[in-house]
């Protein structure tokens, strides 16, 4: 079994114009540090933003897409605000105090919250209080993934173009994203997050 680990932050926000943002910045994986960005049109268009051909690969071989980008992904951090560019895409969004779930996230020690067997556990949980997530799931390819959460913020405000086209004030994660079995939580956050993929 080959088993491979992702420590980082995913923030997901919606937008009036019905477009939903995924953005996960991954701070220690096996492909190095880096951010990738998925991007959910309203007609339902599925759009992956990576840096390179090896994230692209490794992330299309887990999610579906209509379309990748291979494109310059720039994040940067100024206390609460973040600001990320990836090809067409701008983001400038605020993050906040933390959720009722990142209190209670950050009562656990982080090695029970990211172990699989934790994520297992926790999954049908995850399904009825927070709808369209989960800890645990398949692409296929005979990938098994576990998301194990050590903490989560609110994401208070979030402004985001596509070229030209201004996506509109932020709003819920709904509909969920489809990339994968998961979907991020409806409201928006930014949840800090250790991802197991076993193969």
């Amino acid at each position: 079994m080959t088993e491979w680990r992702f420590d980082g932050v995913i923030t997901g926000f919606g937008t009036r114009s019905g477009v939903r943002v995924v953005i996960g910045r991954w701070v220690h994986s096996p492909l190095g540090a880096f951010t990738d960005v998925m991007v959910e049109f309203d007609d339902g268009r599925r759009v992956l933003l990576a840096p390179s051909v090896d994230v692209q690969d490794f992330v299309t071989a887990t999610y579906t897409f209509d379309e990748t980008v291979i494109t310059e992904v720039s994040y940067t951090v100024d206390g609460d605000r973040h600001q990320v560019r990836a090809g067409r895409l701008t983001v400038d969004f605020r993050t906040g105090r933390r959720t009722v779930l990142g209190v209670i996230l950050g009562l656990l020690p982080s090695a029970v919250t990211t172990a699989p067997w934790f994520c297992t556990v926790s999954d049908p949980v995850a399904r009825v209080a927070l709808r369209g997530v989960r800890t645990r799931g398949t692409a296929g390819n005979g990938r098994r993934e576990y998301y194990g959460a050590t903490g989560q913020v609110q994401v208070v405000g979030a402004e985001a173009r596509w070229g030209e086209r201004d996506l509109g004030p932020m709003t819920r994660v709904d509909p969920p994203v489809r990339f994968g079995f998961g979907s991020t939580p409806t409201a928006p956050s930014s949840t800090s997050i250790v991802t197991t993929v076993r193969e």
